[in-house]
């Protein structure tokens, strides 16, 4: 498979893990275990932008070849860092999207680098833009959540 139908696939593990995280009430659980203070509002509109943004690195996928594979480091450092080391640090405690993250972030994510490696696709600089540029898509919404907490970025008295 191409990098271009990975990417469509990553799209669509996205939207299932949506599913699955708000089904099993991922709110709870990560102002529980995570300690950010999100409220549903956040999850909706920072899901709706990953939703966005999966259309996007679909769509670039044919062109720019880090735009699609910066999705599929984000999946794989939201399986990763924001399911899996999480249920072993509260020792055994579920992580609403785990399963998906298992069952289809880790495949998805790792298929998409393969099928850049088998296109020639992948070098140096553009495995360490994908991470950073994942890593940074990650980062970019926890970070809000904390500066929302500063009085400098209050916006009501």
């Amino acid at each position: 498979m191409t990098v271009e139908i990975w990417a469509w696939l990553a799209l669509a593990a996205y939207a299932l893990h949506i599913l699955e995280e708000f089904s099993l009430d991922w709110r709870g659980w990560a102002r529980e275990v995570l300690g950010l203070p999100v409220e549903w509002a956040d999850f909706y509109i920072t899901n709706a932008a990953v939703i966005v943004l999966g259309l996007v690195q679909a769509q670039l996928s044919y062109l720019l070849p880090v735009v699609p594979l910066s999705f599929a480091a984000l999946m794989l450092i939201n399986a990763t860092f924001f399911h899996l080391v999480p249920i072993f640090a509260a020792q055994g405690r579920f992580s609403p999207g785990a399963i998906t993250a298992v069952l289809l972030f880790y495949p998805v994510g790792i298929g998409m680098y393969r099928a850049a490696g088998a296109q020639g696709l992948l070098n140096g600089w553009t495995i360490g833009l994908s991470i950073a540029g994942g890593a940074g898509l990650m980062a970019f919404p926890i970070l809000l959540l904390r500066l929302r907490t500063l009085p400098y970025f209050r916006q009501s008295p």
